[in-house]
């Protein structure tokens, strides 16, 4: 079982582009440009999502998530299945997941949604540092 925290939704974002798209302002090759990393990520790595394609309209969306995070170290910024992030959740401190949907016919890809999983790191006490003596007051000429 994972927690997510802090969940961001891109649907508006995602409507409001594709709205430019159809209305034309926004061309097709602007937004369907996924790269082949990420494609073969889809390919590997995606999970099948219910949405079909709202560009070609041939596919059903493929969702990728790419996990981000300072502790995660050669890990940070790869594409993981939904049971490798459920292991890194219960092992690692905080980290950012970011769910990408990909269509593998067309290049659409737009981010679906962002969040953190892991453990929350324990707080950080404050160092002790012994008081420092002050330095003796200088007094000026003008004194």
């Amino acid at each position: 079982m994972r927690i997510q925290r802090q969940v961001v939704d891109y649907a508006l974002q995602r409507r409001s582009l594709l709205a430019e798209v159809y209305s034309g302002r926004t061309g097709v090759t602007e937004v369907c440009d996924a790269s082949p990393y990420l494609l073969r990520a889809a390919k590997f790595h995606g999970k099948g999502s219910d949405v079909v394609c709202p560009i070609c309209r041939k596919e059903q969306l493929t969702l990728v998530s790419w996990v981000f995070g300072d502790k995660l170290g050669p890990v940070s910024g790869s594409a993981r299945t939904a049971e490798e992030l459920v292991r890194l959740a219960s092992t690692q401190e905080e980290f950012s997941v970011h769910v990408v949907e990909v269509c593998r016919t067309c290049s659409w890809n737009h981010l679906v949604q962002s969040y953190v999983l892991g453990t929350v790191p324990e707080p950080k006490r404050p160092r002790r540092s012994s008081p420092r003596p002050r330095p003796p007051s200088r007094r000026t000429a003008s004194e």
